[in-house]
């Protein structure tokens, strides 16, 4: 079989059936298709007769199979073989960087997180000599599993015959591009991406602080150091992707999302990843070409003597089990005294106190032990936004118990008046190895907080409830030991909720 003959339903490899074409550019092609052995949807790029760069496609992908990091799009299967070139690869559903932008630039913090996870990704995949060369917010994806993916690693610069001098140095300036779309919604890059070109001043490109307010100043700084290689605030620039990663690392980020028992047929995605085009993303497939959910079929039922034998037995044996439940059940009814009730479930429920949400006014980093009183208080909004995907942090520091340089640090919350204290629910990293307390007072110092509550080894969502009435205004989540975090400890709050006891 030629390429010529590639079209829908022809099978490649004797198991993966091409379904959709999603994309065509410069003699190769993008193709929705089954995995028919594993019944779950994979990306297929086959290419033209003429295309004339097929040996090192498939090599670019075959290096890039080798890769395991999660972040990276897996790479199946490439060959080239009796006229037949192709590669597959994994199907990522989700939103691009470039849809997270259609509305304008999204919360810094969260764009510099999806950037901080593609940096590190990138520098693993540099240590193992691979470059991606072409990173576009097409290329970067939330996914629908509450990850960050980065597409076409190595495979997209063979397609389109990208090369670099300095391929490290262009990987780290594609990131500084990635962060500022992410922080202006513009691009600052040569090619047509989808997104508005950013505005120059006196010929240069404007910085993202210029272009749109409340971007931090770290973000601001770090940006152009990579995008435009400049030093920043005493530092030089980014001229890698681990650099990159280095300068973005105490960025917060996206909560770890839930691992799934499901076997890969039945967690099967439905949208397309983007194509290779300069142009803009390849768009959603539409809803009447969604993969169906395969069910493995009901396993057939036993035949024989020996099965009507077990069947027989297994009949007895219920049978026998429900005269003796009955009879236990009349003896108990009748050895009931009178006066006495026949069960719990009988008797009439009492009247409950449902808890209700009461939000915080504001939240700040609480360090009253530390130089400057403050821990990271520009994160410490993001543990009362709602949003599980951000959150504060502490510094790092040496040690579990914070270095040694005090006894502990936290997030203090202020209710706007005192209000009575049912629980507080915490949503902590998954790292284990915490212990934090709960504070409750009507001042924010810490002589006027008592402790109410405590949680050792704590990591997840952790409930803390003090074990008598409690009013405050003030409401501490107290860190006494901290969790590990990369070579280091650090604690980490991504949600915070305040119950009240409700009324009955």
């Amino acid at each position: 079989m030629s390429m010529s003959t590639v079209e829908p339903g022809t099978r490649l490899a004797d198991r993966f059936r091409l379904e959709d074409r999603v994309h065509e550019s410069g003699g190769a092609t993008l193709w929705k298709a089954l995995d028919e052995i594993l019944a779950r949807p994979v990306a297929v790029h086959t290419f033209a007769p003429d295309f004339s760069r097929v040996q090192e496609v498939v090599t670019a992908a075959r290096l890039a199979s080798r890769l395991t990091d999660p972040r990276l799009t897996q790479v199946f299967d490439a060959a080239d073989e009796d006229g037949t070139a192709y590669v597959v690869s994994e199907w990522v559903s989700g939103d691009s960087l470039l849809d997270l932008l259609e509305s304008g630039p999204i919360e810094p913090e969260r764009g510099a997180a999806l950037v901080a996870e593609a940096a590190e990704a990138l520098a693993h995949a540099h240590a193992a000599g691979l470059t991606h060369l072409h990173l576009t917010p097409g290329r970067l994806v939330w996914t629908s599993g509450g990850t960050v993916k980065l597409l076409g690693l190595a495979v997209d610069a063979a397609i389109l015959d990208l090369s670099s001098d300095d391929p490290a140095r262009e990987d780290a300036e594609g990131l500084g591009r990635l962060l500022y779309a992410a922080l202006t919604g513009h691009w600052p890059g040569d090619s047509d991406c989808g997104l508005p070109a950013a505005p120059l001043d006196d010929g240069k490109i404007c910085t993202p602080r210029q272009v749109t307010a409340g971007v931090p100043g770290y973000l601001d700084a770090i940006t152009c150091r990579a995008l435009l290689q400049e030093p920043r605030r005493g530092q030089p620039p980014l001229a890698t992707p681990a650099d990159v990663a280095e300068a973005l690392a105490e960025v917060p980020r996206p909560a770890p999302a839930p691992v799934t028992t499901a076997p890969p047929a039945l967690n099967l995605r439905s949208e397309a990843p983007d194509g290779l085009g300069g142009s803009t993303m390849a768009p959603h497939m539409p809803s009447h070409m969604s993969p169906q959910m395969t069910m493995a079929p009901p396993p057939r039922p036993q035949t024989g003597t020996a099965s009507k034998i077990l069947l027989t037995v297994i009949v007895l044996l219920v049978m026998a089990a429900v005269g003796v439940g009955a009879w236990t059940v009349g003896k108990n009814l009748g050895n009931t005294p009178r006066g006495v009730a026949q069960s719990d479930s009988a008797a009439s429920p009492s009247p409950s106190r449902k808890p209700v949400t009461v939000k915080p006014v504001s939240a700040t980093g609480f360090d009253p032990l530390g130089p400057d009183r403050a821990e990271k208080p520009e994160f410490a909004p993001l543990a009362i936004d709602g949003k599980p995907s951000t959150d504060w942090h502490t510094d790092s520091y040496s040690s579990a118990d914070l270095g040694r340089l005090k006894d502990g640090v936290g997030l203090i919350l202020d209710m706007g008046k005192p209000v009575p204290v049912a629980d507080v629910v915490v949503s902590l990293g998954n790292a284990g190895g915490s212990t934090v307390q709960l504070k409750v007072g009507d001042a924010a110092e810490l002589s006027s907080l008592k402790t109410v509550a405590e949680k050792k080894g704590a990591s997840g969502s952790v409930t803390l409830t003090p074990e008598k009435a409690t009013t405050g205004q003030y409401v501490l989540i107290w860190f006494t030991r901290l969790p590990p975090y990369n070579g280091q400890y650090r604690g980490t709050i991504y949600e915070v909720t305040v119950h009240s006891p409700g009324s009955a």
